[in-house]
């Protein structure tokens, strides 16, 4: 079974958005199950902050040892920050995805709305993993 936080919101292709204190300002990764999916995560590429991306734009990949997937932005907005620690460990996403794992950082555009996305319970059935 996956560790699905509740107080996240999810997309149907496995990223998470957690908001933070700072108004508008989000952080972004992929789930608990999506790093399971993907077995042993050996690459990232990500974007560079001042870049922007609409819903469910690529905004980057993820390479694993048979497999790469596009990463899909969860809301518009700008990168603030990247999480330069995948570079040099990019198995911190299988080990902490919702932690030191996590991706990006991003402030969403004005009129940007979460509730488009999954809540866990919404993610939890579209993974077949029912509580």
């Amino acid at each position: 079974m996956s560790d699905i936080p509740d107080a996240l919101r999810y997309t149907a292709e496995h990223e998470y958005i957690r908001e933070t204190d700072e108004d508008r300002v989000v952080v972004v990764g992929v789930t608990d199950y999506a790093q399971g999916e993907l077995g042993d995560v050996v690459y990232i590429e990500l974007p560079s902050p001042g870049d922007e991306f609409s819903h469910m734009e690529p905004f980057g990949t993820v390479e694993a040892v048979k497999t790469v997937s596009e990463l899909y932005c969860p809301a518009a907005g700008e990168i603030l920050e990247i999480n330069d620690q995948l570079e040099a460990d990019p198995s911190l996403v299988n080990s902490d995805p919702y932690g030191e794992g996590w991706m990006i950082r991003m402030r969403l555009k004005p009129g940007a709305d979460l509730d488009e996305l999954l809540s866990a319970d919404e993610y939890r059935s579209v993974i077949g993993d029912e509580a």
